[in-house]
């Protein structure tokens, strides 16, 4: 059997090393991230030389040593990548989530209900964890039930404009700052509050103003007065923009500009720490010391982004917690934002902290090896059964631990598919065209009319929105690449006339 496992972390290392064991021969690993000390405690596939380096390719490594005829393939790479199409995803037996996130998990979840592979999700909280089955048709799928939210979220216009909190500025500072200076986008995320509230969407478009001004001295990135001209944007003009709305300061206090001249006048010596120590990493930075941290940061960054884009015009930094220069700007950033609104700094140990937890003193959950080893076992055990053609037998498993439980495991029936879903309840469909030269017209008169759709008023849409209706047809003669539509993506075609026929989602 040929199997997926995406994923090469906590329980993707378990999980590998359970599949060699186990005897499956054809086994193929995506994770994009690389190993950091962090992880050595309980990812075991990893030792202290592997640091720095692709988990996928490690884990293959180091799980070879257990199976030497093992065909492990490893791909050091983000599973949102165009050449992990639908064809490459129809070639696996068995697909295995072994993720940390929704969003991905989300989206290996579409891609087997479209190819119609079977997909086994898991995933461990401290000592608790489950293994779930998802099937098309047969069993219910990843987004069929609402996810809980996991973490508070802040409206745009308190982000924005009138942040009382130190959690306030660090989230300006990654999912905003961060983003647009290196990742040229803004970081969909829990965080902000991104709903369609009349004041909500006007703080989205105002932010996306400021956001295009951060994206044009992005222009001027490696030139000598960069750090000067971001400086004075963000911690000068902006927070002048917000002075003039005089209506915002009849109930907060009014913000502080900070003088770009004045703090280079008394920044005479450079702050001089071993980043490594526990006075660098503990102790709250002053005013020149955070002014001083993060224009060397935002330089050696911006160093690090050019020369990606020497190479790869589409480059972009992906921010992570683990490294020392990331960590440095988010934290200088959110100091002089705090500084400028009269909220208290925070250190860089409290900072990384809040990029897991959103309350300053919230409970963090540790990864548990132990519990990683479970669930990972758990996956196997299902695998076998799915491969042997006993889905009807398959069962959700979970591990609940303390309480007055007397059993460790519990299981129960998987579950049928929620009719309401709009990922499993529609027919799938692969289009192969040319995306450069088909137009949107050309997708309803020669796919939508033409086939079981027939006539009536047709809807189309993607993930951002509404392409086309019979009451909106602006796009009509643009092409599809023009409009976003490459390779991956899937067209949702709904016939608004007949409620008996089915949603159709096209993956093209």
């Amino acid at each position: 059997a040929r199997v997926l496992m995406v994923g090469a972390g906590g329980i993707g290392c378990e999980l590998l090393k359970n599949l060699v064991l186990a005897g499956f021969g054809n086994i193929e690993v995506v994770d994009l991230d690389t190993i950091d000390l962090s992880n050595l405690n309980r990812q075991f596939l990893f030792r202290n030389q592997h640091i720095k380096k692709s988990k996928a390719n490690v884990a293959r490594e180091t799980a070879l040593q257990f199976n030497p005829s093992a065909n492990i393939k490893a791909y050091h790479a983000s599973i949102y990548e165009s050449h992990f199409d639908m064809a490459w995803f129809k070639s696996f037996d068995l697909v295995m989530n072994a993720l940390d996130n929704i969003a991905a998990r989300r989206h290996v979840n579409l891609m087997c209900m479209a190819a119609n592979v079977p997909l086994i999700e898991s995933g461990t909280a401290g000592y608790h964890g489950q293994v779930s089955l998802h099937k098309y048709l047969i069993s219910s799928c990843y987004d069929c039930s609402p996810k809980p939210t996991e973490r508070k979220v802040y409206p745009v216009c308190t982000i924005r404009s009138t942040p009382s909190e130190p959690i306030h500025c660090i989230v300006w500072a990654k999912n905003f700052l961060y983003n647009i200076l290196f990742s040229s986008t803004l970081e969909e995320d829990n965080e902000i509050d991104n709903s369609e509230s009349s004041e909500n969407a006007k703080n989205i478009k105002e932010l996306k103003v400021e956001a295009n001004a951060l994206h044009t001295l992005r222009e001027t990135m490696g030139h000598a007065d960069y750090g000067r001209n971001v400086f004075e944007k963000i911690f000068q003009m902006d927070i002048q923009r917000l002075l003039d709305m005089e209506d915002l300061w009849k109930t907060h206090k009014k913000p502080t500009i900070l003088d770009f001249n004045s703090l280079l006048a008394s920044s005479d010596s450079l702050f001089i720490a071993d980043p490594n120590s526990l006075v660098f990493d503990q102790t709250a930075w002053d005013l020149t010391q955070n002014f001083q941290i993060f224009l060397s940061s935002l330089d050696l960054l911006s160093k690090r982004l050019l020369n990606s884009l020497s190479s790869d015009p589409s480059a972009s930094l992906r921010f992570d917690k683990d490294d020392e220069l990331s960590l440095n700007f988010v934290t200088s950033a959110a100091n002089l934002r705090a500084i400028c609104f009269h909220i208290a700094t925070k250190s860089r140990f409290d900072v990384k902290r809040n990029l897991d937890t959103i309350e300053m003193a919230g409970n963090i959950i540790p990864a548990i090896a132990t519990t990683n080893a479970i669930v990972a076992g758990m996956i196997v055990m299902l695998a076998f059964k799915i491969l042997s053609g006993q889905l009807k037998t398959c069962k959700n498993t979970f591990v609940q631990y303390g309480g007055e439980r007397s059993h460790l495991l519990a299981n129960e029936p998987t579950v049928s598919p929620n009719p309401e879903c709009a990922v499993c309840t529609v027919g799938y469909f692969t289009l192969r065209i040319n995306t450069h030269t088909t137009s949107l017209k050309d997708v309803i008169d020669k796919v939508v009319v033409s086939g079981e759709f027939g006539e009536g008023e047709i809807t189309i849409q993607n993930d951002i929105g509404l392409l086309y209706d019979v009451e909106f047809d602006d796009n009509i003669d643009t092409t599809l690449e023009a409009l976003g539509v490459t390779a991956q993506t899937k067209l949702c075609i709904t016939n608004d006339d007949d409620d008996d026929l089915k949603n159709v989602a096209v993956t093209l």
